[in-house]
């Protein structure tokens, strides 16, 4: 879209239904030089975090949204003025002419995370292992920390020397702050970065991050708020009768609900909602478990850095269990009032990251090796915790595996994970007495638990399919009679 002699950049379809985008940070300012295809703002969506590139070379001449704003899809994002003062086009960059054909074919302007990934020269080679080609709308996920679809563009600093800004993970302990615009922020309002708790990845400071800073300085400013133990006299001041007369010497902390965080927050309440759901458990000895991945990783020594975990599989437990209780690996159409069994395994397995509890998914699960649903996990998890997953790895699961033991928890009721009909969880493995032929012995015992939705089954489908499961947690040769 032009207009006279600048050229208007909407923000694009974000795909996966998804109508708008919340501006997380700037990437540059009014007045810099961008290049074409070079990431402009970052922006958090219903379902994940990604860059913006702009298709466009020139100099900025408007931002249009704040950070913390929502803009809607079709709607002006930035203009930019070309900068030849010439044919009103500003040359473009070696190698971009094909991506400007590939854009015109495809879905629009490829977002960082995202990504059309089909047009001609841009198909990736899948290895043995990979997730290629399982599930439709599938990304191969490659070893992180590299981006799956593309790695964005260095945004350009602005202002003079003193907004240059020290690289992340500085050795010397620098605060990260990658943004020159935040820096500058922070400095105009005269907050300290090196005290600013960054909620960004790895820690990054983004400019919400300084927002925050300020609000808690001018609320411990305020009259009649005192910094902790400050009363020397013992009485309460005029912000401790506003608390009901409770001294305190901190400020509230106020956290929007919105982008990930609200997702998240309406799908649980959802399911909570809709889901009449049931918890059952059972405690197991994984003894057996352990022994066999112990075997397995060490009939390969050509992975020494790629072991099998117990949660690979618990996975493949999981999946032979879905296989003989097909009633679990569905959903509930509420509005054609019909209980749908997907014919495949998509198996989704909970993550905790930065920005909050994710379920990636690993398509088709169930044709998997006990190999490659090791590689798989590795791959999806780290991926999902340094925000690398593109939305259509978020969706799509048909039964998820909770591993909350890494909390050090013996169980817990988990919500089920909307639209799908089950989870399992599975807690800490602990050293406890149990009785063995007759004899009490010390082994390795872990708790099962299954949260299931009683309109697609009863408990004799759901006990029968944690029995399988804790059947071969106990005795994992049972999964050669299962193949």
């Amino acid at each position: 879209m032009t207009a006279g002699t600048t050229q208007v950049f909407l923000l694009p379809d974000l795909g996966e239904g998804l109508t708008e985008a919340e501006i997380v940070e700037w990437r540059v300012a009014v007045g810099d030089l961008v290049e074409v295809d070079q990431a402009v703002v970052e922006v958090e969506t219903a379902k994940a975090v990604v860059d913006v590139p702009c298709p466009y070379a020139g100099r900025v001449v408007a931002l249009h949204g704040t950070p913390g704003q929502a803009r809607p899809v079709g709607q002006p994002l930035i203009t930019i003025e070309p900068v030849d003062g010439g044919d009103g086009a500003a040359p473009e960059p070696p190698g971009h002419a094909t991506y400007r054909k590939e854009e015109r074919a495809g879905s629009g302007n490829v977002l960082i995370g995202y990504g059309t990934g089909h047009g001609p020269g841009r198909r990736r080679r899948a290895r043995v292992g990979t997730l290629a080609g399982r599930h439709p709308g599938s990304v191969p996920v490659d070893p992180p920390p590299r981006r799956i679809d593309r790695l964005p563009a260095m945004p350009v600093a602005s202002g003079g020397a003193g907004d240059a800004a020290p690289p992340a993970g500085d050795a010397a302990g620098a605060p990260l702050v990658i943004s020159p615009l935040v820096r500058r922020l922070a400095r105009e309002r005269g907050i300290d970065v090196r005290v600013v708790r960054g909620t960004g990845p790895g820690g990054m400071i983004r400019r919400g991050d300084i927002d925050a800073a300020l609000v808690a300085r001018d609320v411990l400013a305020a009259p009649g708020v005192r910094a902790a133990g400050a009363d020397p006299d013992g009485t309460a001041g005029a912000g401790d009768a506003a608390r009901g007369g409770f001294p305190t010497g901190d400020a509230d902390v106020v956290i929007p609900l919105r982008g990930v965080r609200k997702t998240i927050a309406d799908k649980l309440a959802r399911s909570r909602r809709e889901i009449p759901e049931v918890t059952i458990w059972v405690d197991v000895d994984a003894t057996a478990l352990l022994a066999t991945r112990a075997e397995i990783n060490v009939a390969r020594p050509d992975r020494p850095d790629r072991p099998v975990g117990v949660l690979a599989l618990l996975a493949r437990i999981c999946v032979s269990g879905l296989r003989r209780f097909p009633q679990l690996n569905a959903r509930v159409d509420t509005e054609r009032q019909q209980i749908v069994q997907s014919g495949a395994i998509h198996l989704g397995i909970a993550a905790q990251t930065d920005r909050g509890l994710l379920v990636p998914v690993i398509p088709d699960a169930g044709r998997l090796t006990t190999w490659e649903l090791a590689d798989a996990l590795a791959e999806t998890t780290a991926a999902a915790r340094a925000g690398l997953l593109p939305p259509a790895r978020l969706t799509g699961g048909t039964f998820t595996l909770n591993n909350y033991g890494v909390f050090g928890v013996d169980g817990s009721t988990p919500i089920i994970n909307h639209p799908e009909a089950a989870l399992l969880g599975v807690g800490r493995i602990v050293d406890k007495p149990w009785v063995v032929d007759g004899q009490l012995a010390v082994r390795k015992v872990t708790q099962l638990s299954l949260t299931f939705d009683h309109r697609v089954c009863d408990g004799g489908v759901a006990g029968g399919f944690l029995r399988h499961v804790a059947d071969r947690v106990e005795r994992p040769a049972l999964l050669i009679a299962d193949a």
